[in-house]
């Protein structure tokens, strides 16, 4: 907390052995928590800049270093991954050591896979790095919320939930731009997009050395580890299978059996563990509580939603209407509005209200329609068409993102905050990771058809498949003006596709939030 402070958490005095609560004490001002949120703010700038600056710069930097739709999906999924594997670890740590140190730790993380992601040259290189950056991310973003709950009330969290969401949604447009505008500009290139994260992690450890002061209990702990590697491994042997299969092998394979059979074993594993362990990563205790529980599911499914509509507009807008990184990151903006309005709108409603079931609820109907809208596009609607649809979609999950984790928080005590927060982040992530890979597959998959029955269309005027780039990005501006079109309409179909195809996860996200018994938000202690 901040040192201006001292009485709002009077320090590692032992009550309830963990940090204290800001109503043990007089209240902060909210002059006071906004200079200790400062830093913690400016990291979750950064995680999410990591993500959103490279977005519409993937087509180039995979066309670049050799790569094609696999490795495209890999690049976002490995990051994915690693975050969704990390997240509940790094919760389980905020309950046991200092969160100040824990979120310093992910910064530097973090600042070193940038640096060596921007010095590879090639796909696999790259794709662990941004493993490594994972693992930084995840952490700012599990303790940005446990964190934020440490020192603020309940029903005050709202509004904070909405600054939070405000910065994510800074971040997600201004990545793009900014991704968009490094990679166009020929003396920067797009190496930088991994560069340019690492002053803003700098600024903020400053900055968080200097506003953020937590108490700290100490005491012996055991981290689970061994829950940690076999939820990783399960996760990862999924998304493995669902990335390849189709492609390198047939669905109904033994591959599939063999992979699908061994994360069902590694999952098996991982809750026993987690059943017997001391320490667990995932407390399966708190699946007891309903709305956890609930929350969870709902999180894993707009999850889905969520990724799906960021990581595969930049191939529409390059690939399918022929627009350059930086445009690609203007006409993200009416998704990103939407964003911005309905989190930080929500946020300060449900501040005067306590009342937060609604939100969720238009929320993931609002999700489900612009999905819906989003899967009918083609590489020529119409601009104004396009936004409308982005802009409800955006709307949707601005007012269910924050909203889910902060309903849990309000169901559990001091010393969970941690674990609870870490595991509805975790499902999201989860969603996110799984979908990305999948939605990947499906795409290589759409477009290769589309493109196929194109150019069979074209006759003569044609090319074969092969001589396009044999699973590599294409380069528009060498082909010819038919094959050129062939390839465009592929590309806005395919995409298409997959919104129509995360709909439902949207939709099933919405049907789950209207079990969820709304508890209004508290004005006392967590």
């Amino acid at each position: 907390m901040a040192t201006t402070t001292p009485s709002g958490l009077r320090g590692a005095d032992g009550r309830a052995g963990r940090d204290a609560h800001p109503d043990d004490g007089p209240s902060m001002t909210h002059r006071q928590i906004m200079k200790a949120l400062s830093g913690l703010m400016l990291g979750m700038f950064v995680a999410i800049l990591s993500s959103t600056i490279v977005s519409n710069a993937l087509p180039r930097i995979i066309g670049d270093l050799g790569g094609g739709q696999s490795a495209y999906t890999w690049v976002v999924t490995a990051a994915l991954l690693s975050m969704t594997a990390t997240t509940p670890l790094w919760g389980k740590l905020a309950d046991q050591f200092s969160k100040k140190l824990l979120v310093q730790s992910a910064l530097l993380i973090y600042i070193a896979g940038s640096v060596v992601a921007g010095l590879a040259q090639n796909t696999g290189t790259l794709i662990a790095c941004r493993v490594v950056q994972g693992i930084g991310v995840g952490g700012l973003t599990a303790l940005s919320q446990v964190i934020m709950a440490a020192m603020i009330a309940p029903r005050e969290r709202g509004r904070y939930s909405g600054y939070l969401g405000a910065v994510f949604a800074a971040a997600t447009v201004g990545g793009p731009l900014l991704g968009g505008v490094i990679t166009d500009t020929d003396w920067l290139g797009w190496r930088w997009c991994f560069y340019v994260g690492v002053p803003f992690a700098l600024i903020a450890l400053v900055v968080l050395q200097k506003t953020l002061k937590l108490p700290v209990v100490r005491r012996r702990v055991k981290v689970d580890w061994t829950g940690a590697f076999l939820i990783s491994a399960a996760v990862s042997l999924l998304l493995v299978w669902v990335t390849f299969a189709g492609d390198d092998y047939a669905w109904a394979s033994w591959q599939t059996a063999a992979m699908v059979g061994g994360a069902v074993v590694l999952g098996a594993g991982f809750l026993l563990t987690e059943a017997r362990a001391s320490e667990p990563i995932i407390p399966l205790r708190l699946f007891r509580n309903r709305t956890i529980t609930l929350a969870s599911a709902a999180s894993l499914f707009v999850g889905v939603a969520m990724f799906a509509g960021t990581v595969f507009f930049s191939q529409y807008f390059q690939l399918a209407r022929g627009l350059s990184p930086t445009m690609s990151g203007v006409m993200t903006i009416p998704m990103i509005a939407g964003l911005v309005l309905s989190s930080t709108v929500s946020g300060l409603i449900i501040t005067r209200t306590g009342r937060w079931k609604s939100w969720l609820v238009t929320g993931g109907a609002l999700t489900t329609v612009g999905l819906g809208l989003l899967g009918t596009i083609r590489h020529d609607t119409e601009t104004w068409q396009l936004g409308v649809h982005m802009a409800v979609m955006g709307l949707g999950l601005g007012m269910m993102m924050q909203n889910l984790v902060l309903c849990t928080q309000n169901q559990v005590s001091p010393e969970d905050l941690g674990a609870t927060s870490s595991v509805v982040v975790f499902f999201r992530s989860l969603g996110g990771a799984i979908g990305v890979s999948a939605l990947g597959a499906v795409l290589g998959t759409r477009v290769t058809q589309y493109t196929e029955d194109g150019l069979a269309e074209l006759g003569p005027r044609g090319a074969a498949p092969g001589e396009i780039g044999g699973g590599a990005f294409p380069d528009l501006a060498a082909l010819p003006e038919p094959v050129r079109a062939v390839l465009e309409s592929a590309y806005g179909h395919g995409v298409a596709d997959v919104f129509l195809y995360s709909a439902p996860f949207a939709l099933v996200a919405c049907v789950v939030t209207l079990f969820i018994k709304e508890v209004p938000l508290k004005s006392g202690k967590a």
